[in-house]
């Protein structure tokens, strides 16, 4: 089951297991059954601390089977074979359970183990689901800290009469006590303030207690990482302020045009940027969404503010916007009722939820052509909708579309209803802007892939926004207020970019130090006289 760059892989990391942990297998005599029991006697079979039984009444999910302590109650469950994206998944839990420490922060470790309750958790994942593997591990995590606490993670692909009957349309989608809790990615943290209803309010009271900046990044993309970085590499005082440490980057699939590195892809990437933020002197305060700017006047000390979302607010001398930009939606009456009920944006993680079924990709660009490609080799058919009287994406990935023989193409089509039956979508329509003509495409799938929208909503009336709602900089990323500047794709930069965001936030910072040295020149000369 597994080559044997894996097996010495995984060989080595099941050193570091140190209480003898037992798989429990629950199997059945399909396929895909006989495929995890060769995976779990391999496991098995790498360390002299895991016992391997099997016990196939245990669960009516199979194949399936569970991580368990030897004499305690903790374990975690997976349902189905975890490889690809979910095989780091399989080996943290291994890890965990046999009682190799996590590299969770401490203060979060002890929230999870104070959580009062009983919380029975499942999640829907797919193997290509690059979103997943943080909520899976994340919940696993939780249920090896907390006795009260379990988990187990479905792979929705093998389990399609289930997510059928609970109408799983996007994943991850996870359920708390047989209720849907929450899709898409989720980080420990996340879950857990959701959980834990008291730490807004307590870390609201920590937030307004800190002392004033010399430069405070708001976002936790490549901008603002490499913002970070270069203001704490000047030795000044720098926090960076993030609703979700990574940004954009956490939802891209593949990334292969980064100076220097040939292949990487985005939740690797994004920790490492956080890795590498943390190596530096540099407050992190992850989970915060910014709500007002206000500049510095003599009423806020000659100091930049920054209210949040919890009620707290952040001041500092200089400030670094880089709060990126997200999914463009198409603003069409049935998208919000419907979004994760069959109105999809990543069609890497929610493709395999529609195998064998019909579905649309809204979007001509190379986003939305390469969608339709990749969706092809899944779903049973594919109508491609575009705007505009011809397709914007590359020649090359035209020519492969066109060679597909289960895709449609429309172009001059404005999509301008999305149509359901209350609980899935089963239907789009579309106006023909040639003739004027409506039609309708019965379908179950919608993915939508029509470029981004700039996270700048919260600063109209503060500074300049370009009509796009873009934040206007010039070639130092200075904003129309002073002492404020901005990098990445949240900006009127041309080119919407990782490695463009990274130089723009260098850039941002440098000025903000540039800044910072000239402003309080006038301060130190009038002191000395």
């Amino acid at each position: 089951m597994l080559d044997d760059t894996l097996k010495t892989q995984l060989e080595t990391y099941l050193e570091k297991v140190t209480h003898p942990i037992e798989i429990v297998a629950s199997l059945s005599e399909g396929e895909k059954s006989q495929e995890l029991d060769l995976l779990l006697h391999d496991i098995a079979s790498m360390s002299d601390k895991i016992t391997l039984v099997r016990r196939d009444g245990d669960d009516v999910r199979k194949p399936s089977f569970a991580i368990n302590r030897l004499g305690t109650d903790i374990g975690v469950r997976f349902a189905g074979i975890p490889m690809g994206h979910e095989f780091t998944s399989l080996v943290l839990a291994l890890l965990q359970v046999g009682g190799h420490p996590s590299k969770a922060a401490q203060e979060v470790i002890e929230q999870v183990q104070g959580l009062d309750g009983d919380y029975r958790f499942e999640t829907y994942y797919s193997l290509s689901c690059q979103n997943c593997p943080d909520v899976v591990q994340a919940l696993n995590l939780m249920s090896v800290l907390n006795p009260r606490i379990e988990h187990v993670a479905i792979d929705g692909a093998l389990f399609q009469d289930e997510v059928e009957a609970r109408q799983v349309m996007s994943v991850p989608t996870v359920f708390l006590n047989g209720e849907v809790f929450d899709q898409g990615r989720m980080s420990l943290e996340q879950i857990v303030a959701r959980i834990d209803r008291g730490s807004e309010k307590r870390e609201a009271e920590k937030l307004r207690a800190k002392e004033a900046f010399d430069v405070l990044v708001i976002g936790g993309g490549p901008a603002g990482a490499a913002a970070a970085i270069y203001a704490a590499r000047k030795g000044i005082r720098t926090g960076i302020a993030a609703e979700r440490f990574g940004g954009q980057v956490l939802d891209t699939m593949a990334i292969e045009n980064f100076v220097s590195v040939q292949y990487t892809e985005g939740p690797k990437f994004a920790t490492a940027l956080e890795q590498h933020v943390r190596e530096y002197d540099v407050d992190i305060m992850n989970l915060q969404r910014a709500q007002k700017l206000v500049p510095a006047t003599a009423g806020t000390g000659g100091l930049v503010e920054v209210q949040l979302a919890n009620g707290a607010s952040l001041k500092s001398k200089s400030v670094v916007l880089s709060t990126g930009a997200r999914w463009r939606q198409m603003g069409v009456p049935g998208e919000d009722q419907y979004r994760n009920k069959g109105v999809a944006y990543c069609p890497h993680c929610d493709g395999p939820l529609f195998k064998g079924k019909r579905v649309a990709v809204i979007g001509g660009g190379n986003s939305g052509v390469e969608a339709a490609i990749d969706l092809a080799g899944i779903v049973a058919h594919v109508t491609l909708i575009e705007f505009d009287s011809q397709l914007r994406a590359d020649e090359v990935l035209q020519r492969k579309l066109r060679s597909l023989p289960n895709v449609d193409i429309i172009v001059s089509a404005q999509t301008t209803e999305v149509l359901g039956d209350g609980q899935k979508v089963n239907e789009l329509v579309y106006r023909d802007r040639s003739s004027g003509e409506s039609h309708t495409i019965s379908l179950e799938g919608v993915f939508v892939q029509i470029g981004l929208l700039p996270n700048t909503e919260w600063l109209k009336g503060a500074i300049e926004l370009s009509p796009r709602g873009e934040i206007v900089i010039d070639e130092r990323g200075q904003t129309s207020m002073p002492g404020v500047f901005a990098a990445g794709d949240a900006t009127t930069v041309p080119y919407k970019q990782i490695v463009v965001a990274m130089g723009a936030g260098s850039t941002a910072a440098l000025s903000a130090f540039d800044h910072l040295i000239r402003s309080s020149a006038p301060a130190e000369q009038a002191a000395a006289a």
